[in-house]
């Protein structure tokens, strides 16, 4: 394990503008994937006569394995500077990659904004940008893509810096914050190193960027939460579940409450990479027992916590919401399936009680008949069965959720108020 400091790094934007390239290069420049890895890409995609995507070839196999449930070296979405240890957050053409992105399964401290040069802002985007500004995401990089297309034109890159400020204005993203690259993910332009063909440029590379990048604060303070990813049997051990650590600290002895099964114990051992360890805290995969706890009592999903200060469980929530995509319009009634850190509970839309503008977040319209697509709005929901999250505002690893229905996801929100059983 690298004893550099880690963050989760979210690379994001519309799927035709390089992201895949992007990671790939990312990974390759950083020396992630060993060279042999690439060659064998670039004579498979050569012979399939795309030669030069090799790197997208990377991670789409990567992809391709994971869909196929072919388990993936680690190392292959990790990435070090001289800083950091990046893990990237679900790797781009991944099709659940926006649900795992808002639903806080590796939520990103930071995000890399890939717009394209010959195409600027697309729907995507906008989406994209949207996604990033309600999960609290603290700088974006914008890297302009695709500058080789387009001759290293200064004019083409101010035209999608220009582009890309104002969306970020929209949504009232600080601009300040955001730094402007342009590159080229195919070439390598400007990735690791400054490149000739872009002389009037003088900023940071890619890398560079990454590497100053503020450092992320571990939520130790706040008490454990620890969403349930699956609970197994074994031998010799007894019932083990197993889930990331979001927020707090976990060791032998704590007594601890799984919520909303409601059942709890004493924790007896902790155990990381088949390791007992003494302590486990925020970003940590464990696995863990409990004295007393059997199988069927806890199921994935639920969310462990102090027995002294539980996870909360919603009768109602009131939540911050922002559609992204719906075919008609969602009014009160609707009940999509919800997906909040490890669970998937199908829950109801009791009522819609104001719209808000999502350029200024101010209130639009009081208790409106209905939201659609582009539209930011405050909700009360109220879960089909239980449901353990709390408000964003206290531990916002366990306050965002994602919305899915037809196979897509519709909507993204952060809880801001439960209302508890």
């Amino acid at each position: 394990m690298s004893d550099k400091l880690h963050q989760n790094l979210a690379i994001i934007g519309h799927v035709d503008h390089g992201k895949s390239t992007l990671v790939g290069r990312l990974l390759y420049e950083t020396g992630s994937v060993p060279e042999h890895v690439i060659e064998q890409h670039k004579e498979e995609a050569e012979e399939k006569g795309k030669g030069g995507f090799e790197f997208a070839y990377v991670m789409d196999n990567l992809a391709e394995e994971r869909e196929r449930g072919v388990t993936i070296d680690i190392a292959h979405q990790e990435f070090d500077t001289d800083e950091y240890n990046f893990t990237i957050v679900d790797c781009p053409g991944h099709r659940d990659f926006v649900k795992n992105m808002i639903t806080g399964a590796s939520q990103a401290d930071n995000a890399v904004l890939v717009v394209a040069a010959d195409d600027g802002v697309a729907p995507q985007t906008r989406e994209h940008v949207f996604l990033a500004r309600t999960l609290g995401i603290n700088e974006l990089i914008i890297g302009v893509n695709k500058m080789d297309l387009v001759d290293y034109e200064e004019g083409k890159y101010e035209e999608v810096k220009d582009e890309v400020t104002d969306l970020l204005n929209q949504v009232r993203f600080d601009t300040e914050n955001a730094s402007f690259i342009p590159i080229s993910a195919f070439e390598g332009d400007n990735i690791a190193e400054a490149s000739d063909n872009t002389g009037w440029y003088s900023g940071d590379t890619l890398l560079e960027a990454l590497n100053d990048l503020p450092e992320v604060e571990p939520p130790t303070d706040a008490p454990l939460r620890l969403p349930i990813q699956d609970v197994y049997t074994i031998s010799g051990i007894g019932t083990v579940p197993v889930g990331r650590i979001e927020t707090g600290t976990m060791e032998p002895g704590n007594n601890v409450s799984f919520q909303p099964s409601d059942v709890g114990g004493e924790v007896k051992t902790v155990e990381m990479h088949h390791e007992e360890v003494p302590s486990a805290g925020p970003g940590d995969n464990v696995g863990f027992n409990v004295r007393g706890i059997g199988k069927d009592d806890i199921r994935r999903g639920d969310v462990c916590g102090p027995a002294d200060d539980p996870p909360s469980v919603a009768e109602t929530f009131q939540a911050q919401l922002v559609v992204m995509q719906h075919p008609s319009v969602i009014t009160s009634g609707y009940t999509p399936v919800f997906h909040a850190h490890t669970a998937q509970v199908a829950c109801t839309i009791e009522s819609i009680d104001q719209k808000l503008d999502p350029s200024t977040g101010e209130v639009a319209e009081e208790n409106p008949d209905f939201i659609q697509s582009g539209d930011a709005a405050i909700v009360t929901v109220r879960p089909q069965k239980p449901l353990s999250l709390e408000p964003s505002g206290e531990i916002p690893e366990l306050g965002s959720f994602a919305v899915r229905d037809m196979g897509q996801t519709i909507a993204a929100g952060k809880v801001l108020e439960v209302n508890e059983r």
